[in-house]
């Protein structure tokens, strides 16, 4: 999305699924865990799944959808990132990998943003 804070326009993308998985039934457990290869926007516990999130924040989909920017690359580091994850913080649950699609036509400032979750995406 072009304008603004790139960072604060994630962030608030982030919100807005963590939000939008709360009120489907997860628990969002952590937030941006970051290591050397990589970043896991949300982890989330529901339904006896381990969610490994990647949000994907747009303003439509004229260019494809927002999964479709889940690279095989990003898949890798998401998967580098989980697995140091599950070492720190033993589970067991079973692990998924999900992707939620945010879309907002006025960046920050839309008031119902379109979100779509893509459970097991990858």
């Amino acid at each position: 999305m072009r304008g603004g804070n790139r960072q604060s326009i994630g962030l608030w993308g982030e919100d807005r699924a963590a939000e939008f998985l709360t009120a489907e039934g997860y628990e969002i457990v952590a937030r941006r865990f970051r290591v050397r290869e990589g970043e896991i926007d949300l982890v989330a516990v529901g339904f006896g799944y381990l969610c490994f999130v990647e949000v994907k924040l747009r303003k439509d989909d004229s260019m494809g959808q927002a999964r479709e920017y889940v690279t095989g690359s990003k898949q890798r580091k998401v998967r580098t990132a989980a697995l140091r994850y599950l070492m720190q913080y033993p589970s067991p649950l079973q692990p998924r990998f999900d992707v939620v699609e945010v879309y907002a036509a006025q960046g920050t400032k839309t008031k119902e943003p379109i979100i779509r979750h893509w459970e097991n995406a990858f």
